[in-house]
C-alpha cells in the first residue's frame, strides 16, 4: 500500500561468555518466535529468532557462549566465522557486570575484529551487591563503543538497548585501533598488513586482525591463508617476524599479545570501576556454603531430584487422567460410529491406541522439562556438577564437567552426547559418551509412568527416583571399569565456573520447556505414529488371525524371543515385542502395548485376551497384582498387570533404562566420534549390562522372597 514505509530489518548477534544471561536476553527479545537447529556442518546448537520494535524488525542470532575468539573449540570457531563471514549489523556483547576482567577479554578480541559493538552490562544488581560501582560513561568513552546497563531477567534497560542498537546500526563504530600492543608488535603487525593486502584477496576479515592472528599462530586463520594464492609467501614472512619477536621478548608472540589485551582491560577497570577494599559476601556465596558443602551437597542434590519426581507425578496425574479419558472416549466413539471392521481396528488400535498410549504422559514430560529448566536457569545445575566433581574424581577418574552431559541426558541423551565436546581430553569425551545413555531420558518416562501406575502407585516418587538413581550408579560403575581398561590416563584439569544464582523468569523457563517438549510432540506425531501403524499391521497379519493374538506376526516374533527374557521375569511375547521396537525409540515400548491392547476397550475383554495369550501365568500375575491396582484402572493398565508381577515389572523398567540406546543416540555417537565402532560397542555393551542388572534384580528378588 502506498504511504506505508517497509520495516527496516536489522540483524543482531548476541555474543558473550557462558552464564552471562545471553540466552535470557534472547528469550526476552524473541519470545516464542525462535527456532533451534545446528550450524551447517557443526554439532553446535544454533538459535535464531525475530521481533519487531517501533518500526524496526530485528533478526537475532544467539551465538555459542565462549571466552575468546581464538580457535580452540568448535563454539569459538562458529562464533568467529559468523562475525567474520555473515557480517551482522550489530553485535550485542553481554557481559557480567560483576566479572568484567574475565568477560571483556572476548570484548577486546571482537574490537580487534572491527565488529560493530554495543556492550550490554548485565546482572548489575549482583555487581552492586558485591560493592562494584561502574562508570558506564567513562567505560564507553575509553572503549569507543556504547555501554548500556540491563537486567535480562526483567527487561530493565531493554528499551535503551534497542534504541542504541538502532543508532549503532546506522552509524557503525570500528575501534580496532584502540588497543596498544607496544611499538615492536604494532610496527611488525603493520608490516604484515601491507604484505597481506598485496598478496591475499580472499579473506573477509580486516588485514590488521588477520596479521595479529597469524602472529598468534591461530590454526584456522593459518589454514585459510595456506589455501590462498600467494599464501606461502605471506606465511614465510610471518615466520620471520615471529622469530624476531620471540628473540626480542624471550617468549612466544601470542603470550605478549595476550598480556597486552589484559593490560588494556586492567587500564579500563582502573579508570571506570570502583571496587570494595574487602570483597563482600554475597547471597550466592551464602547459599553455596550450604548447597556445595562437602557433607551436605550430595544429599541436597538427591533430595532435589526426589522432589522433582514427586512433583512430576503428583501434579501431572490429574492432567494425565484427563488425556487418558479423552483418548478412551475417542476410541469408544470411533468404534461405535464405524462398527467392527478393518478400518475401525486401524484407527482405534493402530493410531489412537499407539499414539494415545504415549500422549497420556505428555503432562509429566512437560512438567519434568519445566522443573529442569528452572533448576538450570537458577544456576543450581552448575552446582550439581560441582558437587559431583570430587565424587567423580575419586570413583571414576573423571571430573565434574562430565556430569553436565549426564544431567542433560535426563531430558534427552542426544544433546547430552553433543555436550561432551566441551571436554578437552578425547578419552574423557569418548568415555562420557558411553555412559550418558544410562541416564533416564524423557523417552523412557512413559514406560516408568505406566509400570508405576500399575504396580507402585503408593510409592510413585520413590520408585521413579530409584530408577533414575540406578542409571547414575550403573554409569559410574561402568565409567570406573572403562577408566581402568579402555581409557587409562588422567583427566584434563579444568576450572568449574559457578554462575551467580538468578531468579528464573516464567517466560524463559516456559520457552526452555517448550523447546524440549516440542521435540517429544514432533516425535509422537511422526516416528511413534509410523511405528504404531507398523505394529498394528504386524499384529493384524496373517489375514484371519485375531488381532493382537499370539498367532499374529507380532505374537510369533515375540514368542520366538520370549525365552531369552524369561530369566529376567518378563518372558511373555508382548513384553519381548515391546523391547524390540523400543530400540527404535524408547516411547514405542508404551505405544506397542497400546497398539496391542488398544485404548478405551472393555477391561474384561482385555484381560480375556491377555489370559489367552499368556496362559497360566496370567492368573498368577493377576493374583500378585490384585491388591496393587484398583478395579477402575483405565486403558490398558489392567492388561499390563497380567503380564508382570511387581518384581518383574521393576526388572523390566531397569532393562528399558539400560539396554541399547535408541537410533538417534547411536547416530549422535557416530557423528561425534566419526566412527561406527563406538556406536556398535555402545549398543553391545549396554545390552549386556541391561541383561545382567535385570537378571540380578529379578533372581535376587526371588531369593529374598519378593516373587
Amino acid at each position: 500500500m502506498e504511504g506505508i514505509q517497509p520495516m527496516e530489518k536489522i540483524k543482531i548477534a548476541l555474543a558473550g561468555n557462558p552464564n552471562v544471561g545471553k540466552s535470557t536476553l534472547f528469550n526476552q527479545m524473541t519470545g516464542m518466535k525462535q527456532h533451534v537447529g545446528n550450524w551447517p556442518g557443526k554439532t553446535v546448537e544454533k538459535k535464531e529468532g525475530s521481533f519487531k520494535y517501533k518500526g524496526n524488525e530485528f533478526d537475532v542470532v544467539d551465538l555459542p557462549g565462549n571466552y575468546s575468539l581464538t580457535a580452540y573449540s568448535v563454539e569459538e570457531i562458529v562464533s568467529r566465522d559468523y562475525i567474520v563471514d555473515e557480517n551482522p549489523d550489530v553485535i550485542v556483547n553481554i557481559v557480567d557486570a560483576g566479572n568484567l576482567e574475565r568477560n571483556m577479554y572476548l570484548t577486546v578480541q571482537m574490537m580487534e575484529l572491527g565488529a560493530n559493538l554495543v556492550l550490554a552490562l548485565n546482572m548489575n544488581k549482583f555487581a552492586d551487591e558485591k560493592g562494584f560501582k561502574i562508570d558506564t560513561d567513562n567505560l564507553s568513552q575509553l572503549l569507543g563503543i556504547p555501554v548500556v546497563k540491563i537486567e535480562a531477567v526483567d527487561k530493565t534497560g531493554f528499551n535503551e538497548l534497542i534504541k542504541t542498537v538502532v543508532k549503532v546500526s546506522k552509524s557503525p563504530n570500528n575501534v580496532s585501533g584502540r588497543i596498544e600492543y607496544g611499538q615492536e608488535i604494532s610496527e611488525h603487525t603493520k608490516q604484515l598488513e601491507e604484505i597481506i593486502n598485496k598478496n591475499i584477496s580472499t579473506i573477509n576479515a580486516p588485514s590488521s586482525w588477520t596479521a595479529l592472528k597469524l602472529l598468534e599462530n591461530d590454526k584456522e586463520v593459518v589454514k585459510k591463508i595456506e589455501g590462498s594464492q600467494n599464501g606461502q609467501k605471506v606465511l614465510s614472512e610471518v615466520k620471520k617476524v615471529q622469530k624476531h619477536l620471540n628473540d626480542v621478548f624471550g617468549d612466544d608472540v601470542d603470550a605478549s599479545v595476550t598480556d597486552a589485551r589484559y593490560g588494556f582491560i586492567a587500564g579500563l577497570i582502573q579508570e571506570s570501576v570502583q571496587k570494595p577494599k574487602i570483597d563482600k559476601v554475597t547471597r550466592s556465596d551464602l547459599i553455596d556454603r550450604v548447597v556445595t558443602n562437602k557433607y551436605l551437597g550430595i544429599p541436597i542434590f538427591l533430595i532435589i531430584m526426589w522432589l522433582t519426581f514427586q512433583i512430576t507425578f503428583t501434579v501431572g496425574a490429574p492432567f494425565q487422567d484427563l488425556i487418558d479419558s479423552g483418548f478412551g472416549w475417542l476410541g469408544d466413539t470411533v468404534s461405535a460410529y464405524l462398527g467392527p471392521g478393518f478400518v475401525t481396528s486401524f484407527i482405534v488400535d493402530g493410531i489412537i491406541g499407539g499414539v494415545g498410549g504415549v500422549a497420556v504422559f505428555i503432562p509429566m514430560i512437560f512438567l519434568l522439562f519445566l522443573i529442569l529448566a528452572i533448576l538450570e536457569d537458577s544456576g543450581y545445575l552448575a552446582r550439581a556438577a560441582f558437587v559431583m566433581d570430587k565424587l567423580m574424581h575419586k570413583l571414576v577418574g573423571l571430573h565434574g564437567k562430565s556430569f553436565i552431559p549426564m544431567i542433560l541426558g535426563f531430558g534427552c541423551c542426544v544433546p547430552g552426547i553433543m555436550a561432551t565436546r566441551t571436554l578437552e581430553n578425547e578419552k574423557d569425551r569418548f568415555l562420557t559418551m558411553l555412559i550418558v545413555p544410562f541416564m533416564s531420558c524423557s523417552a523412557r518416562l512413559p514406560v516408568y509412568a505406566l509400570i508405576i501406575a500399575a504396580f507402585f502407585s503408593a510409592y510413585q516418587g520413590w520408585v521413579l527416583f530409584s530408577i533414575y538413581l540406578l542409571g547414575i550408579v550403573v554409569a559410574i560403575i561402568m565409567a570406573s571399569i572403562f577408566k581402568r581398561t579402555l581409557f587409562k590416563g588422567m583427566s584434563a584439569p579444568f576450572v568449574m565456573e559457578l554462575p551467580p544464582y538468578r531468579r528464573p523468569t516464567v517466560k524463559g523457563s516456559l520457552i526452555h520447556m517448550w523447546e524440549r517438549g516440542y521435540l517429544f510432540l514432533r516425535k509422537m506425531g511422526t516416528i511413534i505414529l509410523a511405528l504404531s501403524i507398523v505394529i498394528w499391521a504386524l499384529s493384524s497379519l496373517p489375514v484371519g488371525v485375531e488381532y493382537g493374538s499370539q498367532a499374529s506376526i507380532t505374537g510369533q516374533v515375540g514368542t520366538a524371543i520370549a525365552p531369552v527374557f524369561a530369566p529376567l521375569g518378563f518372558g511373555e511375547w508382548q513384553a519381548s515385542v515391546a523391547v524390540i521396537f523400543g530400540f527404535l525409540a524408547k516411547e514405542v515400548v508404551v505405544s506397542t502395548f497400546g497398539t496391542i491392547y488398544g485404548v478405551g476397550e472393555d477391561s474384561s475383554d482385555e484381560q480375556a485376551s491377555v489370559e489367552e495369550a499368556s496362559g497360566e501365568n496370567a492368573s498368577v500375575d493377576e493374583a500378585a497384582s490384585e491388591e496393587e491396582a484398583p478395579e477402575e484402572d483405565p486403558g490398558f493398565i489392567s492388561a499390563i498387570q497380567q503380564l508382570f508381577t511387581p518384581l518383574s515389572a521393576y526388572a523390566f523398567m531397569a532393562f528399558v533404562l539400560l539396554y541399547i540406546p535408541c537410533l538417534a543416540v547411536l547416530s549422535a555417537i557416530r557423528r561425534e566420534t566419526n566412527s561406527w565402532k563406538w556406536p556398535a560397542f555402545s549398543a553391545g555393551y549396554t545390552l549386556v549390562v541391561a541383561y545382567v542388572v535385570s537378571f540380578v534384580i529379578y533372581q535376587g528378588g526371588l531369593l529374598l522372597g519378593f516373587g
